[in-house]
């Protein structure tokens, strides 16, 4: 793999004879930048939420692969014990991922629900919301298929940090998805034909800097500055999506708000 290719690959393959997309990748090197990404932020998570969001980190990346190059995806995945929401995103255009775990300003509701957001170039958001059991983020996504996308998908951990996602397309051998096992889809390239379809590479990227900060702060700053930042000069302001902080000072504000 060259440096252009640096990232977590996933390939996709095509079950001949099963009608069956299968989604593979080992996550290794996406979960070292996430807690890298961690590390730099000063971000500790306790270890059960860390677990939970590294599966939805999995589910989500093998999701995003088996969808158009053109799309963008988020998902937001509550949970009432723990109580927390895990948040992804992906861009498939340029392969980024990202997300974050949050357990603060979590909104109370009466289950869990699993909310999919998707945005394609000329056409309307969509967003799909789904309730589910449990506090597994790999069942919610499987519930999440089977009620939003009307068709299943199962996943399955092959190894320490190695995960695989196989949804059901048009003609699916039904009875053959029903009863695969973490050993059968292990030795799928022995049992059956696959047909390679895509190799996409995704890399942990939220993009956020003090410009698009400053662009969630604005229309506050242009309300209320002394409730924004009171008699500080500064304030910290961690991002939505990832978790990063950024540091905005009060001149900063006045002067973009100025030239808007």
């Amino acid at each position: 793999m060259n440096t252009a290719d640096a990232g977590l690959e996933v390939r996709t393959h095509f079950v001949r004879n099963r009608n069956v997309l299968v989604a593979q990748a080992n996550f290794s090197d996406l979960f070292v930048d996430y807690y890298l990404h961690l590390g730099d932020q000063r971000i500790h998570h306790e270890p059960d939420h860390d677990a939970m969001f590294k599966r939805a980190l999995a589910a989500f990346t093998l999701h995003c692969a088996s969808r158009p190059r053109n799309e963008l995806t988020a998902w937001t995945i509550h949970f009432q014990r723990p109580f927390l929401n895990l948040f992804l995103t992906g861009d498939n255009e340029t392969g980024a991922v990202t997300g974050r775990v949050f357990t603060e300003d979590v909104r109370e509701m009466d289950q869990n629900i699993f909310y999919a957001d998707v945005v394609r170039p000329r056409e309307p958001k969509r967003r799909s919301a789904v309730n589910f059991d449990g506090s597994d983020p790999i069942a919610a996504s499987e519930a999440f298929y089977a009620q939003s996308e009307q068709r299943p998908a199962r996943y399955f951990q092959i190894g320490d940090e190695e995960w695989l996602m196989a949804v059901e397309h048009p003609d699916c051998d039904s009875a053959w998805f029903n009863q695969l096992t973490t050993e059968s889809v292990r030795t799928l390239e022995t049992n059956e034909t696959l047909a390679l379809m895509e190799r996409r590479i995704y890399r942990w990227h939220c993009g956020c800097n003090q410009l698009r900060m400053m662009e969630v702060l604005a229309p506050t700053m242009k309300q209320d500055p002394e409730a924004l930042f009171g008699d500080d000069q500064k304030i910290e302001i961690r991002c939505p999506r990832c978790g990063a902080r950024h540091a905005i000072t009060r001149e900063a504000m006045e002067a973009f708000v100025a030239n808007d």
